[in-house]
């Protein structure tokens, strides 16, 4: 009976056990996901890859303590590339492949796609928006209250001045238009803070609330740095911010890196809030470029995609090869570089899989990979195989894809004025702190706190190791290519500067016709170009000085005369 007894109870403990494990694993809260997302910045523009100009500790930290992503790929310009990152779909399968939304066009992000804060938001998550949109606001059904964010602090279209919060698009030649709202209604509130500390205030409240209220929080501080302003003032940062950059010549240049040091700051500032809230240890933190520099032509910002050809808005590594990184604890690899090829679009199925979302990929039409496994694996996790398209335009007549290791360019943009190296290293003008470059990295807010979860201490060698490794070399030229007239083909991972043209190779017949077979199997299966011409009807001098929702708001009789002040909020 004794016997029976202790039997019993050990059966008895053993269901307890079992029963809270289950209780343990079904109520363990989901990650915080928090995307940093900058502007227009230069692959070359993160110290972290060896840049000595002016120096990025709190990225760099980021990434160093994280994992840097070595090969991040994304669209080559905002509108293809923010539809990417939220769809999980190539730009061609949500009619974004050509070219962006502009605020006086009446068109959106297809309707028919489910975005990542729908489907977080289904999960439990409380979805925020900081910054921001580009993804068509002519009806309020594309704005992003309507498109699964909670909230929304910031503005619907291209770009704002950094102060006025207003913009005028440089090819309809309509009216200055105020373009910052929270949810749908105008925002006016601090008007004159410097745009980037004022979205990362906000931000850094979000965090606040959601811990105050234990809540699980998707959260997408979608920065207007490094994106210039209006043409009569592209280049903004607070006086006392540029004059830290005395050193450099150009003061185009140095009003640049400014604002990239005010974007820095921002990075620590989110990372020092969410240890401030005890939300770092269950936060990943994912800080990225969403296409490479204009560093000339229209919306120049003097950003550096060196080594690398081509620029914002071109096939080359230079527009679509982006500098990123990401931390997490849950990344056995912390401290390591990531070098499998990962796209935009992969970060909707990756994140769900961190968070223990399933997703009903049928539905969804998924182009992005799952690739969760690989970041958090260990730093040798084998390389998933996997192909990008780059560009399909056939309006301009540009395609591009990567399959494997092979890149193919067939065609380019801006009859290929932007197709070489645009920029070089600077070697003169070179920022003082460089001299004590791992002391400003680990004594910057984001390293302060993220050392606390390190795997092993991160020191000197380490850092210097990282950012050695992090530095792209170029080979030596070739066999040139001009994409006006033929087609390039490239051994990317060899030859990540684009110098050899191996499309006259007989023994690369067979990488060639697989390329060109897919890339017309993607062109069956891709959607016309959503793009609408202007509609007079939009112009902010109609809508009281504001950019809004113009095809279901009555527009008014008499324009009115709008600049940079007056009207709005008054």
């Amino acid at each position: 009976m004794g016997d029976m007894s202790v039997l019993s109870a050990i059966l008895l403990l053993l269901l307890v056990t079992i029963c809270c494990r289950v209780k343990a694993t079904t109520t363990t809260k989901r990650p915080n996901i928090i995307i940093i997302l900058a502007d227009d910045m230069g692959f070359d523009d993160v110290s972290f890859r060896g840049g000595r100009e002016f120096l990025t500790p709190n990225i760099d930290a980021l990434a160093y303590h994280g994992r840097i992503l070595d090969n991040l790929y994304a669209p080559a310009m905002c509108t293809p590339s923010r539809g990417a990152l939220l769809s999980g779909r190539y730009p061609a399968h949500t009619g974004t492949q050509h070219f962006v939304i502009s605020n006086e066009e009446p068109w959106g992000l297809t309707l028919n796609a489910t975005l990542m804060p729908e489907i977080f938001k289904e999960a439990g998550y409380s979805t925020n928006l900081i910054g921001k949109w580009h993804l068509g606001f002519a009806s309020p059904e594309y704005t992003p209250t309507r498109r699964g964010f909670d909230y929304h602090y910031g503005y619907w279209g291209a770009y704002i001045d950094y102060y006025q919060r207003r913009s005028q698009m440089p090819v309809a030649n309509y009216s200055m238009g105020y373009d910052f709202r929270r949810n749908m209604d105008l925002e006016c509130q601090n008007r004159g803070v410097y745009i980037t500390d004022l979205l990362t205030q906000e931000a850094e409240h979000v965090i606040r609330e959601k811990a105050a209220a234990n809540e699980t929080f998707f959260l997408m501080l979608s920065h207007l740095a490094t994106h210039t302003a209006n043409d009569n003032d592209p280049l903004q940062a607070p006086e006392e911010e540029i004059r830290k950059f005395a050193y450099i010549k150009d003061p185009r240049r140095r009003k640049y890196a400014a604002m990239v040091a005010k974007l820095d700051q921002s990075v620590g500032r989110i990372i020092t809030t969410l240890a401030q809230t005890e939300q770092l240890e269950n936060s990943i933190v994912i800080f990225y470029s969403d296409n490479g520099a204009p560093s000339v032509g229209q919306f120049a910002n003097t950003g550096s995609n060196w080594p690398l050809r081509g620029q914002k808005n071109t096939p080359w590594e230079g527009g679509i090869r982006v500098a990123g990184a990401i931390w997490s604890t849950q990344l056995q690899a912390r401290g390591n570089k990531f070098t499998q090829p990962i796209y935009v679009a992969d970060w909707l199925p990756t994140l769900a899989h961190a968070a223990g979302i399933d997703l009903p990929e049928s539905s969804l039409q998924l182009d992005g990979l799952d690739l969760w496994p690989q970041l958090a694996g260990s730093k040798d996790a084998a390389h998933v195989p996997r192909e990008i398209l780059h560009a399909l335009d056939d309006v301009w007549h540009v395609s591009s894809m990567l399959l494997g290791h092979w890149k193919y360019i067939n065609g380019t943009t801006a009859s290929g004025t932007y197709d070489q190296v645009l920029t070089y290293r600077e070697l003169d003008d070179l920022d003082p702190r460089n001299s004590r470059y791992v002391v400003e990295v680990r004594n910057s807010p984001a390293s302060r706190a993220l050392a606390h979860f390190d795997l092993q201490r991160l020191g000197q060698q380490k850092i210097t190791s990282l950012r050695h490794s992090a530095s792209v070399r170029c080979g030596n030229l070739q066999r040139g290519c001009n994409p006006l007239v033929e087609e390039c083909l490239y051994d990317i991972a060899a030859d990540p500067c684009e110098q050899n043209n191996l499309i006259y190779s007989k023994q690369h017949e067979a990488v060639l016709m697989a390329l060109r077979k897919r890339l017309q199997e993607f062109r069956l299966s891709a959607l016309p170009p959503g793009n609408r011409p202007s509609m007079r009807q939009s112009d902010p001098s109609l809508h009281e000085c504001t950019w809004d929702n113009f095809l279901v708001k009555q527009p008014g009789i008499v324009p009115l005369e709008c600049d940079y002040h007056g009207l709005p909020c008054e």
